[in-house]
């Protein structure tokens, strides 16, 4: 029986290398394969798989500046109508949403007290006038003194403004319409019993109507007598009515900063009412052409205004979105102007930026676009 020599110790330390250097160099290459597949997916690699958005292609248009705020109405002309003298109501003589003149009668308070006073004051001056008249002949012939003529004179004056305190007095008993308008709803009735500063009723003159608002002090320059607004009501959809700027405040609203304008409306076929809320729109400057977005499209940051382009390469690679800083103007619904940053032509993610960073594929979609109206109104579903 032969026996087989035992390998030698060299040849075992040789063969322990080899494994060793095998195993070693496996390992560094599984880590080199793992951290380039690491990097491959945080570079957006292949790992990535394009994120469906929606984009549009920015294009100039015609951009008119305007300034939106919310206004009041006001009567050219309306007061509270109240009673100045105590007394009892005799007689309401209108009835609510009455047209009435100015001067015309609106209540009489019972003032027979008044009357009578009056009668005793014309009397008293009807006899001071007549002494008056009799001591005049007898100074003539030296019969009465100078003095005893100057105190019938001012007998005869202060009868006289005492007979026009009670004719002011009667006058009282009646309220009479400062100005022609219509009249409002009134709770008083005869027999009832009014204080002076009680109200009776409300007068507007509700075919001359004001719109009171208020600008930022930034637009002092541009506002001018003359320029014309737009007034819009949720009374009535739809519709937009004319005013046109009669005066503005000589100050500047030390709280907020902003002055009051008022403006006149139009006449207008339907009822507007003093009081009522309107959404004023003052077009002011030129119309110019301005790059659009909507502003949807639009990420504000601490460092500033960014969007995504689409950038489209050669072959078939898909689309990559970039990320790039814009600077932003005035807004008007949907819609916000771009000042720099973008080309007209640029494809504009619109939609599904927040999945997003610089060199991702994208898929672009043609649905679900976001709104991109200059004057949006509310839809119901």
């Amino acid at each position: 029986m032969t026996v087989q020599p035992a390998p030698s110790l060299k040849k075992r330390l040789i063969l322990m290398g080899a494994l060793m250097t095998l195993l070693v160099g496996g390992l560094v290459g599984f880590n080199l394969f793992k951290r380039a597949m690491m990097q491959k997916y945080l570079t957006g690699g292949a790992a990535h798989p394009p994120q469906v958005v929606t984009t549009q292609i920015i294009q100039r248009t015609n951009w008119q500046p305007s300034f939106d705020t919310i206004g009041s109405l006001r009567a050219a002309r309306g007061v509270q109508i109240s009673v100045e003298v105590p007394g009892l109501v005799r007689q309401v003589a209108f009835k609510a949403g009455d047209e009435v003149q100015a001067g015309q009668t609106l209540v009489e308070m019972v003032d027979d007290a008044e009357r009578a006073a009056l009668q005793t004051q014309a009397a008293g001056l009807e006899l001071a006038r007549l002494t008056l008249k009799r001591d005049e002949a007898q100074y003539a012939v030296h019969a009465i003194s100078q003095a005893q003529l100057e105190v019938d004179r001012a007998d005869v004056d202060s009868r006289t403004a005492q007979r026009d305190q009670a004719l002011a007095l009667l006058a009282k008993k009646k309220v009479t319409a400062p100005f022609a308008g219509q009249m409002g709803i009134t709770t008083v009735n005869p027999g009832q019993y009014l204080n002076p500063g009680d109200k009776i009723a409300t007068l507007q003159t509700v075919h001359q109507l004001l719109v009171d608002f208020n600008l930022p002090q930034q637009f002092l320059g541009r506002i001018n007598v003359g320029q014309s607004v737009h007034l819009s009501f949720e009374a009535w959809p739809g519709k937009t009515f004319a005013a046109r700027v009669v005066a503005r405040n000589p100050e500047v609203d030390a709280a907020t900063r902003n002055v009051q304008v008022e403006a006149r409306l139009e006449p207008v076929a339907v009822s507007l009412l003093p009081g009522a809320f309107a959404h004023v729109t003052w077009d002011y400057g030129q119309a110019e052409p301005h790059l659009t977005l909507p502003q949807s499209a639009i990420a504000f940051n601490p460092y500033g205004a960014t969007v995504f382009v689409v950038r489209h390469e050669t072959g078939r690679t898909p689309p990559k979105a970039q990320q790039v800083f814009i600077t932003t103007g005035a807004t008007r619904g949907d819609q916000i102007a771009v000042l720099s940053g973008l080309e007209a032509g640029d494809e504009v993610v619109t939609s599904g930026q927040l999945k997003l960073k610089s060199g991702i594929p994208v898929a672009i979609s043609t649905t679900a676009a976001p709104p991109f109206a200059a004057a949006p109104t509310p839809q119901e579903q």
